[in-house]
């Protein structure tokens, strides 16, 4: 039996909707018109750890206290007009070495299922959403000053739509729900991924040489510890341009999608819906335009999104 506190195997691995996964692992696996299908071959078995894998799904934490990252974002990616891959064909990580695969676009880190799972910086709560084929349950959180984060293979939310959340604060449990774990159990090890999006585009939270870290303790994530910053931090409010997220979402090809996104009034709501969709679903989207009427420059804003209960830090594997 695998520890996972008081989760359901339904939320460990997605599976609330059986009937619909099955539609979305189709879709996965065969793409449709709108969306290519996804690509494995030989080298995607680099992505694989099995001593790790097998004993973190036991519930094992290190003695170090660190959380060990098993992909960081690549930043060599393959174009997305080819397929999502797990290929290991071109891939450069933050450090010039190859701890990725071609279409990791964000940093994966392994722990136990049922790990609390904390807001990373101050920010309020713009989409929850659960999609089998990609990345299943997902918390998506707007921290201001053009950053938006994900954490996703989710087991269960904690907060809701809207939500004003401070840094710290626990906003789920972890799992390993979508597609990923049902193809590749017990090889792939249990994890969450974690999207960092600076005006709305993709970004790795790790920097090169030349760039700024959007960690506040520099390439070396901690999470928030209670005594630390105990002042509200202040929150730049997004300012987006409607007339270019109207020009976004009329660019996109999918019908369903693109009438979906226009049904919604709340700005808030539309924006990072639209922001998830062009980044999730690349492929059904013609037209790419700054919805920022700001664009932002990388600061540190972010913390490691675990509590200081369970984890000190992070070492890369």
């Amino acid at each position: 039996m695998l520890p996972r506190g008081d989760l359901s195997m339904a939320e460990l691995f997605g599976l609330t909707d059986p009937v619909r996964r099955v539609g979305e692992a189709k879709m996965a696996l065969g793409g449709d018109p709108y969306t290519p299908p996804s690509r494995w071959g030989l080298s995607s078995i680099g992505i694989f750890h099995p001593r790790l894998s097998v004993k973190t799904w036991l519930g094992w934490r290190p003695d170090d206290r660190l959380v060990p990252i098993t992909n960081f974002f690549n930043r060599t990616p393959t174009p997305v007009d080819q397929g999502w891959s797990v290929k290991k064909t071109q891939v450069t990580d933050f450090r010039g070495h190859s701890l990725t695969y071609d279409s990791h676009n964000g940093t994966d880190f392994a722990i136990p299922a049922a790990t609390v799972v904390t807001a990373p910086a101050p920010g309020i709560v713009r989409r929850i959403s659960d999609e089998f084929h990609r990345g299943g349950l997902k918390v998506v959180i707007d921290h201001g000053f053009g950053q938006i984060t994900t954490c996703n293979h989710l087991g269960r939310a904690l907060v809701g739509y809207g939500d004003h959340v401070v840094r710290g604060q626990p906003i789920a449990l972890s799992a390993y729900s979508g597609i990923d774990a049902i193809v590749s159990f017990p090889w792939s090890v249990p994890h969450v991924h974690f999207n960092s999006w600076v005006n709305g585009v993709p970004v790795d939270p790790f920097a090169a040489d030349d760039e700024v870290s959007l960690w506040r303790v520099p390439n070396d994530p901690k999470p928030f510890r209670s005594g630390e910053d105990q002042e509200p931090e202040e929150i730049e409010p997004s300012s987006w341009d409607e007339d270019a997220i109207d020009e976004v979402i009329a660019g996109c090809i999918d019908p369903r999608c693109r009438e979906k996104l226009r049904s919604i009034n709340d700005i808030d709501r539309r924006a990072v819906d639209t922001i998830f969709m062009k980044n999730y679903f690349p492929t059904r989207f013609e037209v790419d335009a700054p919805i920022y009427k700001t664009q932002f420059q990388r600061r540190p804003l972010l913390d490691l999104p675990f509590s200081a209960a369970d984890y000190d830090g992070v070492r890369f594997l």
